[in-house]
């Protein structure tokens, strides 16, 4: 590819760029760029709104640039603070550690992780030291600090906001310094944290790093950003049938966004198929079925997707159970005459993460036991060893008393 073919191949989805020029002459170098790309380690699972700058970093592999894969295990002792209200807890040492194992080897499944090079930030930062961190702090102002929305919103609305906050996009920035990125990509969310370490880049009298930036995934439930946190997301690890039946119940409205950042038609190929439904040449059910189709064969291959659209098929279309499903196994001695009450027996099998949200499922009618719909979330129903529990459209267990 010319220089300016890559610069659209690379970076002709991205949401914002800083800036496409600096890019496209670093490009007409003709030497690997090193692209950096930072982890937080404060959750084990990679989810698909992981998976969109990932994809991106992947492109720059396959075009033989140096991937520069960051793993935060300084700055999670931090917390990042992009996009939130509060404070983040900080993390354990050992925490961090055991996420960052996982971390990376989920990243595997994306990129060619052995081409990688893979550092943790506390190779500089555990070094920098009192002094260190101070002359970096003196780099920068408080007032360009609270530019950040984060920080004027929670400024305006009197929630504190610590010191150590500050810090962070700092910290973050001395990263692009010590690796000499050329360029770092990530989430829309990350920008202010991206242009922070191109004001810090020149005060070290370096380049700066091209800051380039994708759209954030929006959850199944079409709102929120995806998050393991607010239970809206699929993650790359899971199972191929949980996977394919998670993208199935995404609503038709999204479809669109995620074929444009989680396959390879792009923006203009998501219209094209929003057009196609929306005409009704193309059914939003085999819509999705073709995004679970390529998202699943993505991580799990050919064979592995096809088994499930065919389980899901099964399951959803024909009303069939599950060819595999957990057990759940209920001790003899917790039932009362054989029984359990039906909201501990959906909590504790794990299909709701509260006796409230249960109670919720109950109500609304997703909860079945041997397919008989119970919407008593006071009854005691009698189980033993073979009753198979339904929660929502996915949710399958069979039960084992012991």
């Amino acid at each position: 590819m010319t220089p300016e073919q890559q610069l659209e191949h690379l970076i002709g989805d991205a949401s914002e760029v800083h800036t496409r020029e600096e890019l496209l002459a670093k490009l007409k170098l003709g030497r690997p760029l090193r692209i950096k790309y930072g982890a937080d380690p404060s959750a084990p699972d990679l989810h698909l709104g992981h998976s969109v700058p990932m994809m991106r970093l992947r492109r720059f592999q396959e075009l033989g640039h140096q991937v520069i894969f960051i793993i935060g295990d300084f700055t999670g002792r931090i917390g990042d603070p992009s996009g939130r209200s509060r404070t983040r807890p900080m993390l354990s040492q050992e925490q961090i550690k055991r996420n960052a194992e996982t971390f990376a080897a989920q990243a595997g499944k994306i990129l060619d992780i052995s081409a990688c090079e893979i550092r943790y930030n506390s190779e500089w930062l555990d070094g920098l030291g009192s002094d260190g961190l101070i002359k970096l702090a003196s780099r920068y102002t408080v007032a360009r600090m609270l530019e950040r929305d984060d920080f004027s919103r929670r400024m305006a609305a009197e929630t504190p906001i610590s010191i150590v906050e500050f810090l962070y996009p700092l910290v973050q920035a001395y990263d692009s310094v010590a690796v000499a990125a050329d360029v770092e990509v990530g989430g829309t969310d990350q920008l202010f944290n991206f242009l922070v370490a191109r004001d810090i880049m020149r005060s070290y009298d370096m380049e700066p790093q091209v800051a380039a930036t994708w759209t954030l995934l929006v959850g199944t439930d079409g709102t929120e950003k995806m998050s393991k946190s607010l239970g809206n997301y699929v993650g790359i690890a899971e199972a191929p049938a949980e996977m394919f039946g998670k993208l199935m119940s995404i609503s038709d409205d999204i479809l669109p966004h995620y074929y444009a950042l989680l396959t390879d038609v792009g923006f203009d190929g998501a219209e094209r198929i929003d057009r196609q439904i929306q005409s009704r040449e193309l059914h939003p059910m085999e819509a999705k079925k073709r995004l679970a189709r390529i998202i699943v064969e993505r991580y799990h291959g050919a064979e592995a997707a096809a088994q499930a659209q065919a389980e899901f098929e099964a399951v959803f279309s024909r009303g069939e159970l599950p060819s595999e499903m957990p057990e759940h196994r209920v001790a003899a001695c917790d039932l009362e005459d054989g029984r359990a009450w039906i909201v501990r027996l959906v909590t504790d099998c794990g299909a709701a993460s509260s006796n409230s949200e249960a109670r919720r499922l109950i109500r609304g009618g997703g909860v079945r036991l041997n397919d008989e719909r119970i919407d008593d979330e006071t009854a005691n129903v009698e189980v033993s060893t073979g009753d198979i529990l339904q929660v929502g459209k996915r949710y399958f267990a069979k039960i084992v008393v012991e």
